[in-house]
């Protein structure tokens, strides 16, 4: 029984992709038998048909989603260095300047769009707003300089409650994310390192009983 369950996991794992595959050709084979005579054959390709704008759709969704989750990461350490350099007496575009050389990578690349504005001509306002529309995860960093640089009020308390509240959840998604961790254990525990624990342990007492016989 040990042997036939993991003949069957094996066989489950290695037919998925061949399966995708054929469901793949069906719906596009279902798609040409169901669409007009008129319709070009190109409007039901995958790579420049309406499958294919809805296929990459979705993969820029979660490249966005990716990049999002980065900018998240990255933005209490930006917060810290915007308020050390607002702390030390520099404008909010001197901050922006100081974050975008001293910051982390990808969200040194969205400031120092802001900078690259404002030396273009751009309002600091409006070069801030245009960083809030580009990612919904900068926006806190732009109200909160929109507003200094507007009103003149103190950016510091703002930029480290923004830094520790950023932290806090940070933790609570690692922490929702580590309790997640043992049902994601599951499926290789049992297709993978159960079949292997019963061939080690019960293969060689099977195969020697069955050459006793």
């Amino acid at each position: 029984m040990v042997l036939f369950g993991c003949g069957i996991g094996w066989g489950v794992l290695a037919a998925a992709p061949l399966v995708g595959r054929i469901r793949r050709g069906v719906v596009v084979g279902r798609l040409r038998a169901l669409a007009p005579r008129g319709v070009p054959r190109r409007m039901l390709r995958w790579d420049g048909g309406p499958v294919g704008r809805v296929a990459r759709g979705v993969l820029r969704a979660r490249r966005q989603r990716r990049i999002d989750a980065q900018l998240a990461r990255e933005l209490p350490a930006v917060f810290d260095l915007l308020g050390v350099a607002v702390g030390a007496g520099s404008t909010p575009r001197g901050a922006l300047e100081t974050a975008t050389r001293w910051g982390p990578p990808v969200i040194a690349v969205h400031l120092r769009q802001v900078v690259v504005a404002t030396e273009l001509g751009a309002s600091l306002t409006d070069a801030l707003h245009d960083l809030a529309e580009q990612s919904r995860a900068l926006t806190s960093v732009a109200d909160v300089l929109i507003a200094s640089s507007r009103l003149g009020a103190p950016a510091g308390p703002a930029l480290a409650r923004l830094a520790d509240e950023t932290r806090s959840a940070l933790r609570r998604q690692a922490e929702a994310r580590a309790r997640t961790l043992p049902v994601k254990l599951l499926f290789p525990l049992v297709f993978l390192v159960l079949p292997a624990f019963g061939l080690l342990t019960l293969a060689p007492a099977v195969i020697s009983a069955l050459h006793r016989l």
